[in-house]
């Protein structure tokens, strides 16, 4: 590996952002389930802020959203490493992808069940 210095400072965050930008389209263009999630995302956040009774449920609402799609991201950068390492079956790889999909359902159940209790509960 080369021996380059570490960047600090405003390139540093400059390049972390621009690679986040990345990130954020591969997944979009190669995930269909990130997709229906973005397309999910765009119609509950206004709804987040607009029904939210105050700031905390707002943001619970929000964040509920959000976390779908963190945990989408991070399951599909889990596929891509396994499917990097090798595309023949292993059990360990399908572990690691099943992990990753229960990761989404469970983010997932947190959204509804958020949204039914703030919503639903007098």
């Amino acid at each position: 590996m080369l021996d380059r210095p570490k960047l600090t400072g405003t390139r540093r965050l400059f390049l972390a952002v621009i690679n986040s930008w990345k990130g954020l389209r591969g997944a979009f263009q190669t995930e269909a389930a990130f997709r229906q999630e973005v397309a999910l995302a765009i119609i509950l956040l206004p709804l987040a802020v607009w029904l939210g009774k105050g700031p905390l449920e707002k943001a619970l609402l929000v964040s509920s959203v959000l976390l779908v799609l963190i945990v989408e991201l991070l399951n599909t950068g889990i596929e891509t490493v396994v499917d990097r390492i090798g595309l023949e079956r292993h059990e360990l790889s399908g572990l690691a992808k099943d992990v990753g999909s229960a990761a989404v359902m469970l983010a997932l159940a947190n959204l509804v069940i958020v949204w039914g209790l703030l919503l639903l509960t007098p």
